[in-house]
């Protein structure tokens, strides 16, 4: 099962500095402007392209409220048309896109809300979120640290920072943010969610439970939060208790990669590999390196005796992450399986050195 799964909140301009914004651009031109309602600028070209641009904008943000992120990438569309310099369009079309699960569209207008306004803070978050999710956590983390001087008492930016040292495995420094995160906001039900996938990462399951709890408390439908819980009973071996708080993560997000993968790896606890088999393969399919996913397959390949096959899963799953839990006694069972009592008992040490205690287990039962 995947151990951490963290949601973050992205940040939306409302346009409440947009007039703001239209008196520099115009003032570069000499203009004196005189506001009135609706951010109208004045009697020029300049301001009337600015007005218009603010109201596509205005009616962009309604549509995201909505949820409607196709019209609202519209209307962002066709305020960026009026004003291609419109950096707070840039930054909530991009929103707009992230939501309607277009990663590549939003990096795309993220930066270029960066590039049409080098000190937007809230680009560079949003940015910072899209490019750890894309896998490159190092460039998250180089968004987050330009603006640590703005952001750094905002609880979510606490919370998004020690996620991407969550990636980077410095381990203190991502306890710190997190710990930053709840001083800041002890209500931040996300900021508990993402430190109690780290704390269960770094096994320290009582402080794990905790934290899940309590964000379940403070809002019982969030999906991560109900993916992690299903984790902590997993362990303990309640799979189907399991089972009905991952079928709520599902219900909220129905194609999210680690729900996937850790209702398949349940239902092939509970004895049931048919309908966990094109679980982890579609999981598979939005998401090919994850390597829990990876493992949840080749234990449903052992379970049916194609060892082989498992053996391949096991070991690209070691190539992906080594931190698997319970990679190595898996992979030894495979080995084991083919007849490769040598390996198994190489597998189970590599095991037991990095913790696995089932791994321990097998090694000293079964190796000299």
């Amino acid at each position: 099962m995947n151990t951490v799964d963290c949601k973050l909140t992205r940040e939306l301009a409302d346009g409440r500095d947009l007039l703001t914004k239209i008196r520099k651009d115009c003032l570069r031109f000499g203009i004196f402007l005189v506001a009135s309602i609706g951010y109208s600028c004045g009697i020029t070209s300049c301001t009337k392209d600015t007005d218009e641009a603010a109201q596509f904008f205005l009616r962009g943000n309604v549509q995201l409220q909505k949820r409607e992120y196709r019209e609202a990438i519209r209307f962002y569309s066709e305020a960026l048309e009026k004003k291609p310099d419109f950096a707070d369009a840039f930054n909530n079309r991009g929103l707009a896109r992230f939501r309607n699960d277009d990663r590549e569209g939003a990096l795309a207008d993220y930066t270029r809300a960066i590039q049409a306004d080098p000190d937007f803070g809230a680009a560079y978050l949003n940015r910072a979120e899209v490019l750890l999710e894309t896998g490159d956590a190092t460039g998250s983390l180089a968004d987050l640290q330009r603006i640590e001087k703005e952001y750094k008492d905002s609880t979510y930016y606490q919370s998004r920072l020690g996620d991407a040292y969550v990636r980077l495995n410095k381990a203190s420094q991502a306890q710190a943010a997190y710990d930053r995160a709840l001083q800041l906001d002890a209500r931040n039900s996300e900021a508990l969610t993402n430190r109690g996938a780290y704390y269960f990462s770094q096994k320290a399951y009582e402080q794990a439970r905790q934290d899940i709890d309590k964000a379940l408390q403070l809002n019982p439908k969030q999906d991560a939060a109900l993916n992690n819980q299903s984790l902590l009973l997993a362990r303990e071996g309640k799979f189907t208790d399991a089972l009905a708080y991952v079928n709520r993560a599902l219900t909220a997000k129905p194609n999210q990669p680690y729900y996937l993968n850790n209702k398949a790896y349940l239902l092939l606890m509970l004895n049931r590999p048919a309908e966990a088999l094109p679980l982890v393969q579609e999981s598979l399919r939005l998401d090919a390196s994850n390597a829990w996913a990876h493992r949840t397959l080749g234990i449903y390949y052992l379970k049916q005796k194609q060892s082989s096959q498992a053996l391949t899963e096991f070991r690209q799953a070691e190539k992906l992450d080594a931190s698997v839990d319970q990679l190595y006694y898996y992979l030894g069972m495979a080995e084991l399986a083919l007849g490769n009592q040598s390996g198994a008992c190489q597998a189970w040490q590599r095991g037991e050195s990095a913790g696995d205690e089932q791994a321990r287990t097998e090694r000293s039962a079964r190796c000299r």
